[in-house]
């Protein structure tokens, strides 16, 4: 074999290694199921690896001559440039990361990292995973609501999405025990035989709340007699 196939195998398999890597922090770290799919980055992400994982070492095997002078450079740029796009795309997905599943009046949002407006030093951003957090507004006078409610309107940002209004999950337990939806209802917006599988799965569900999401809004089973969830489900809300 020569050592223009070997540097290129090595290339390939490096980059492959990395990718799978990377795989598993961004689906089973910061995008469980179905989560990926709400915020729709699995086709985003794919195409970027697979870029990433196939032109770089393609890009080695073209340009690799034994004895080339500048065979050297030519590599080093290649890598590195395949590098700083794989950094550069990682790091978007980081921001786009979801970091809050919050419950607001009567369902769940789900916030992203680059969606949170302002800090709250009791609930930093998660990096391990998502966490479920309450939020509560407190309207003390009518013009705080009449702002709050302009805000949303004119640049679509919800309270859930501005840290100073979270609280401890435990919070929203007597609105999940009040407001949540009895689980017939999931068949007028989706097939009888998809509810009853994903049903089957979760016996503990009662009932459930909607998930409002970027790309496509979800299901939340909850136990209703004990205020908890028990699984985001990919299912319509409406």
């Amino acid at each position: 074999m020569s050592k223009r196939i070997k540097f290129f195998l090595g290339h390939l398999a490096i980059s492959l290694l990395i990718a799978l890597i990377a795989i598993a922090i961004v689906f089973f770290v910061w995008y469980p199921a179905p989560l990926a799919q709400a915020v729709g980055v699995t086709s985003i992400f794919l195409m970027l690896l697979a870029i990433d994982v196939i032109v770089g070492p393609l890009f080695t095997l073209l340009v690799y001559k034994q004895g080339k002078k500048t065979l050297k450079s030519d590599l080093t740029v290649i890598i590195l440039i395949q590098l700083s796009a794989f950094v550069y795309g990682f790091y978007s997905i980081a921001q786009g990361r979801p970091v809050w599943i919050a419950y607001t009046v009567d369902r769940f949002e789900l916030i992203r990292a680059n969606e949170v407006i302002g800090e709250n030093q009791d609930y930093p951003l998660p990096w391990i995973a998502p966490e479920y957090i309450s939020v509560e507004v407190r309207k003390n006078n009518a013009k705080e609501q009449i702002d709050m409610m302009l805000m949303e309107i004119q640049s679509s940002i919800s309270p859930a999405q501005q840290p100073k209004y979270y609280s401890s999950f435990s919070q929203s337990k007597s609105y999940i025990q009040t407001k949540s939806i009895s689980l017939l209802n999931l068949n007028h917006y989706n097939t009888t035989i998809m509810v009853e599988t994903v049903l089957t799965k979760h016996p503990r569900a009662t009932a459930w709340l909607p998930l409002k999401a970027n790309a496509q809004d979800m299901v939340v089973l909850v136990d209703k007699q004990q205020g908890e969830v028990i699984k985001i489900v990919d299912l319509r809300p409406w």
